[in-house]
């Protein structure tokens, strides 16, 4: 099971063109994935979204102000208030009422190819159906299709550190909201690094990439986005475990201002 609360605000136009993200959107995702056969696995996501004003700009415009942090022009707006906008010459689509419901499903396939000397690769290929409602913001209206490559290892240099990298494509299905700019074949990057400081207990840290969703000139729906995940990870038994972390946007506007992540996993023999 996995939570996320991500605050946004984004004020950017030019002449052609302008975006608004201004709220916040909880997200609550159920992972479930089972052995096929050795060295196949089929996972299944249902995520579940709620977009509002929410309650954490306040805290935000606090932690901007104890380290002289520039607020991208927070203060200039009320605080809690949804208004997700983008606009060009040829109409807009906006959300300014709140709103919840199921998300895009997905469907994975993933086999690993090659695993010797704590090494793994593995190659995935999925589906995301259009379950969620466009309207609502809750789904992109359209199913895509997406592979890649997963690549792991343990014990780098002699440390108590594994690490795991990914690199995938995704064709994006055409969106009723966005078609008229709309970028469909887009990549995904991703490496992390976990650090087992105990037995139990482990520091992560995470960065990842993506192509921008949209023909845009503008940082937020165009440009490539880059995050950073600083978190730990606990594990309470053999088979449970919890992680803990938070997400920021290294390329300012580009992803929401700050994630918060909360996971809860349930491994059977691992």
């Amino acid at each position: 099971v996995h939570s996320s609360v991500a605050n946004h605000y984004v004020l950017d136009s030019n002449s052609k063109e302008l975006v608004n993200l201004d709220g916040e959107t909880l997200r609550f995702a159920l992972d479930l994935r089972v052995g096929l056969a050795e060295n196949w696995d089929l996972q299944l996501e249902v995520p579940w979204l709620d977009h509002s004003g929410g309650e954490l700009d306040s805290l935000i415009d606090d932690w901007h102000d104890l380290w002289g942090m520039s607020d991208g022009g927070r203060d200039k707006v009320p605080r809690d208030l949804l208004d997700y906008r983008y606009a060009t010459e040829n109409g807009e689509v906006r959300l300014v009422d709140d709103a919840s419901g199921i998300g895009d499903v997905s469907l994975s396939l993933s086999h690993a190819f090659y695993n010797e000397d704590g090494s793994t690769a593995t190659a995935f290929v999925g589906y995301k159906f259009g379950t969620g409602d466009e309207q609502d913001f809750t789904g992109s209206g359209a199913d895509d299709f997406f592979l890649g490559i997963r690549l792991s290892g343990e014990h780098l240099a002699d440390l108590p550190l594994s690490w795991h990298g990914q690199f995938g494509y995704l064709r994006g299905g055409e969106s009723d909201l966005v078609e008229d700019f709309q970028e469909k074949n887009l990549w995904f990057a991703g490496i992390a690094m976990d650090w087992r400081m105990t037995q139990n207990l482990s520091a992560i840290l995470q960065l990842d990439s993506h192509e921008g969703p949209l023909d845009s000139d503008l940082t937020a729906t165009g440009d490539e986005a880059f995050l950073i995940t600083v978190g730990g990870r606990y594990r309470f038994t053999e088979y449970w475990s919890a992680d803990f972390s938070v997400v920021e946007d290294i390329r300012v506007e580009s992803a929401p201002d700050v994630t918060f992540q909360i996971s809860i996993r349930f491994q059977p023999g691992v």
